[in-house]
């Protein structure tokens, strides 16, 4: 659900994506072991958001749409341990 700066994202989503239980994506959040970043889409993306969610192995990316519709995900999970700092750079 997109709002005035913010969007909603229903933890179950983050939970299936991430492959963890949707009740601990909020501690998992506070704690900072679940971390996110958001991209305005422009020029051909414009009207879309780009939403990452990281966990030391794992990578979420949401794409909604300005109604807040989810258009695109996947999910990229690093076989060797943590993510390299090349995959939690935005646009990459």
């Amino acid at each position: 659900m997109l709002g005035d700066d913010m969007i909603d994202v229903d933890a179950a989503i983050i939970a299936r994506g991430l492959g963890i239980e949707p009740g601990l994506v909020q501690p998992m959040m506070q704690d900072g072991k679940i971390t996110s970043l958001c991209e305005r889409g422009i020029d051909e993306d414009a009207g879309t958001h780009r939403l990452s969610f990281f966990t030391v192995s794992r990578r979420l990316r949401i794409i909604v749409n300005d109604q807040g519709e989810v258009v695109r995900q996947s999910a990229v999970t690093s076989p060797d341990g943590p993510l390299s700092a090349k995959m939690r750079r935005p646009g990459i």
